[in-house]
């Protein structure tokens, strides 16, 4: 019994190139992982991060509240992410908790992200950037009790 596909039964063909990170597994074949899955990976990272209050900034966060109301909370919500062959960049929004120390919190990010995409995703990280765009002050988002 000829076939001219030449794709084992029950494998995914993968004719194009893929846009996303490839490992090839020495059984023969590859995985491929698409970059919202990466972002993904990375936004739980760094949002279980102590010091960081939420990811993305205000436009961001105020498009999460309502995926969150509906029932569709968005774990990529602030990461940016390009995904190559075997490597990941990544960019990564945050808004600080006050009065955390804002180069440690970005340090730690960077090192639970990386080790994050690391472990779970198996490929290496080339940069992951880090900006602050906000401090939160515990408080500030609970309505002020009105005087009578």
């Amino acid at each position: 019994m000829a076939t001219t596909n030449s794709t084992p039964r029950g494998a995914v063909s993968t004719d194009s190139t893929p846009t996303a990170g490839t490992v090839v597994n020495s059984g023969g074949g590859k995985t491929v992982i698409v970059d919202p899955v990466i972002a993904k990976i990375a936004g739980i990272a760094a949002s279980s991060v102590p010091g960081v209050h939420a990811l993305g900034g205000g436009a961001a966060r105020v498009i999460g509240s309502l995926r969150e109301a509906v029932g569709a909370k968005d774990l990529g919500q602030g990461v940016s992410v390009e995904v190559g062959e075997t490597q990941v960049a990544a960019d990564i929004t945050i808004v600080a908790e006050y009065p955390e120390q804002l180069q440690r919190v970005a340090s730690d990010v960077r090192t639970a992200v990386a080790d994050a995409i690391t472990q779970l995703a198996g490929m290496e990280v080339a940069e992951i950037n880090v900006t602050v765009v906000d401090v939160h002050i515990p408080g500030d988002d609970q309505p002020e009790e009105r005087v009578q």
